[in-house]
């Protein structure tokens, strides 16, 4: 039976005719190719609810693909994992708790005033060596990174992050360089 004719019943029974005129009218528009008039027109039943392919395993692989190489693109990851996309982005937005974050374009030379930032933060990466508790007592905030290598296009220019904690306050020497190096 064609989901046509499904359809078809399912109106007639709105419209309140009866099985016997129901039955007449599919006879006149399907001809020969009308189902019986004994035939179940309800799904078999299911087994439940479909298997998802957010698994742990799942999880676990695309964590270790993000890690290796935070420039892989949904897509790559996707088609590596033989995963679709939208359940890539979701176990990477929901479970692993990460975002896109993209890069600014960086002119190659350096402003006067770029270069005086560049500067005042050198001044405080040294001060940072010779005081471990400096850190404590700046306050940054930015997006904003700057790579080591020329991205070629916008989507290379994207990188995976970890969603910054409540306090927002980083205590690595190398995450003072990237902050210093975004001035």
């Amino acid at each position: 039976m064609s989901r046509e004719q499904r359809a078809n019943l399912k109106f007639l029974a709105k419209l309140g005719e009866t099985p016997s005129e129901s039955f007449a009218m599919l006879q006149q528009v399907h001809g020969e190719e009308t189902m019986s008039r004994t035939r179940e027109v309800e799904d078999y039943p299911r087994s439940g609810r479909p298997s998802t392919i957010r698994r742990a395993d799942n999880i676990e692989r695309v964590k270790q693909m993000v890690r290796a190489d935070r420039r892989l693109t949904v897509r790559m990851i996707a088609e590596e994992l033989s995963i679709n996309k939208d359940t890539v982005w979701s176990i990477i937005t929901e479970n692993l708790e990460m975002c896109k974050v993209c890069a600014k374009m960086v002119p190659k030379l350096l402003s006067e005033d770029q270069k005086q930032r560049v500067t005042v933060c050198q001044d405080i990466i040294e001060r940072l060596e010779d005081d471990p508790d400096l850190l404590r007592r700046v306050i940054t905030s930015d997006e904003s990174w700057i790579f080591e290598y020329d991205p070629e296009t916008k989507q290379q220019k994207q990188r995976l992050q970890a969603v910054m904690n409540s306090s927002g306050v980083s205590t690595s020497l190398r995450e003072l360089q990237r902050i210093c190096s975004c001035l």
